[in-house]
């Protein structure tokens, strides 16, 4: 069994904190110092930061990136009653905050190379009570957005992006966050931008829209302390903020060392046993949020790796559909054959900025090892 300074990490965000340990403390004494810790400067800073990386006029900044789904839920008018079109294959918060605006998540099947919504089963998922077309751009990739766009205009539908994992990626000559109505992304600490605690933002180009979702995110309140609708208390903190002003300027750099790390498993992986590497879709960048591989010997592999201490991890090992917390959807299984297939054979392997590259190499002699007899 390898020690632990020869583990090959999942995620160690301390690689990115201890160089920069004093300019994080100095921006949370700066804002302690300032006088303001809720809705000030470094917030109305990082909205407009996040607007302009991502193509879009405005941005909102909130508390996590679930409440960015509900609030855009809340302010399109989408709530009891209605559905809103979703994949399973996602992480809960997607559905939670589907379920927590009182509206209905309707499930259709995902791509078995991109783990992305199929597009082509969408037209037949709506009914007169579709309201919403919710895709999540998955692992760093968006998913197609020109078709969705069409289907929501003809429908007279609205258009929200799961953009948690996927900030900085492109489709066409667009990023994610700056296609739907709103994009709702998320900064948790593991994400391509991560505070260091929970964070969201969502995007928008529709003023009104943005008013709508200030208020929002702010009990309701426009000004002095009048409520003009229900709202909710969702603001981004002020330390928070600081920290992702500090760390915005270099998402470029961050997504360059993601991607050259995903070279290096494209390239070794390459014909080994059964193993498929994510596909990429031509004129969308990647992110690589994650890299997630699928084989047939999943659960083997993930063990050999673990002894030879190498971390993954099973990002979606139960289909939000066929969770018990959301039986009550009428779901069973073998409604979504594909998302099911994935979640019995899809794996991540250790993919963040600060990845040494003897350790990508390492995964990559360690997989082939597997493959060539070791399990």
């Amino acid at each position: 069994m390898p020690g632990l300074n020869d583990t090959v990490r999942y995620w160690d965000y301390l690689g990115a904190y201890t160089p920069r340990r004093a300019e994080y403390l100095a921006a949370v004494d700066r804002v302690f110092s300032s006088g303001r810790l809720v809705l000030g400067r470094e917030v109305a800073e990082f909205e407009k930061g996040v607007a302009a990386y991502c193509g879009a006029a405005f941005a909102v900044g909130v508390n996590s990136g679930t409440d960015a789904i509900l609030l855009a839920l809340k302010a399109l008018g989408i709530g009891a009653g209605d559905e809103v079109i979703t994949v399973s294959n996602t992480a809960v918060p997607t559905v939670a905050a589907i379920r927590a605006s009182g509206a209905t998540p309707v499930f259709v099947d995902v791509e078995e190379d991109t783990y992305l919504m199929d597009v082509s089963r969408v037209e037949a998922a709506v009914t007169p009570r579709t309201r919403c077309l919710l895709p999540v751009h998955l692992c760093g990739q968006m998913a197609d957005m020109a078709p969705l766009q069409e289907i929501a205009r003809r429908r007279g539908g609205r258009v929200i992006e799961d953009c948690a994992q996927a900030m900085g990626a492109a489709y066409g000559g667009g990023r994610a966050g700056s296609f739907g109505d709103v994009g709702a992304f998320s900064f948790y600490p593991t994400k391509i931008l991560g505070a260091f605690g929970d964070a969201g933002a969502m995007t928008t180009s529709d003023p009104d829209l943005a008013a709508r979702l200030r208020r929002l995110r702010f009990y309701g309140i426009a000004e002095g302390y009048h409520a003009e609708e229900e709202g909710f208390n969702s603001r981004l903190d002020e330390v928070q903020a600081a920290i992702l002003n500090l760390k915005l300027p270099g998402i470029e750099a961050a997504a360059s060392a993601r991607r050259d790390i995903a070279r290096i498993y494209d390239e070794g992986l390459a014909g080994v046993g059964d193993i498929a590497r994510p596909a990429v879709r031509p004129g969308r960048r990647h992110q690589y949020y994650l890299y997630t591989v699928r084989t047939q010997h999943r659960d083997r592999l993930m063990e050999f790796l673990d002894k030879e201490g190498i971390e993954t991890k099973i990002n979606y090992p139960h289909p939000v559909h066929l969770m018990r917390g959301y039986s009550g959807l009428g779901y069973r299984e073998g409604d979504l054959p594909v998302t099911e297939r994935l979640a019995r054979s899809i794996l991540s392997l250790p993919i963040y900025p600060e990845l040494p590259t003897r350790h990508a190499e390492r995964v990559v002699e360690t997989v082939r090892r597997f493959f060539r007899g070791g399990r």
